[in-house]
């Protein structure tokens, strides 16, 4: 996934979290895979511009401290630079997420 990237950079929107270049990259990816090691998505939408995609998509995963699911509806826009990946935008509703997987 990094090599799809012009210069490896991730912003989530909910938290303002910026992970830049790709030691940053690949540490954001280890920490949130830990955390949720069944990590996946489900599609809903893609709309190119030209110098975008956006992905319209559900997050899915399970909690390996609680074992509790997730499921949240989000929204990346993948920025381009000529060939490459520049940025990878993220909005989401980060205490939709935290609520499902929580221990009561």
């Amino acid at each position: 996934m990094i090599a799809t990237f012009g210069h490896p950079r991730y912003e989530l929107m909910a938290g303002g979290n910026v992970f830049d270049g790709e030691e940053d990259v690949r540490r954001y990816f280890a920490v949130s895979r830990d955390a949720f090691p069944d990590q996946r998505n489900e599609n809903v939408e893609l709309r190119a511009t030209d110098d975008a995609v956006v992905a319209e998509f559900d997050l899915l995963g399970t909690h390996r401290d609680t074992g509790r699911s997730f499921r949240s509806r989000m929204v990346a826009l993948f920025i381009f630079e000529g060939e490459g990946i520049v940025c990878e935008r993220v909005y989401f509703d980060r205490a939709a997420i935290d609520e499902q997987v929580r221990i009561e």
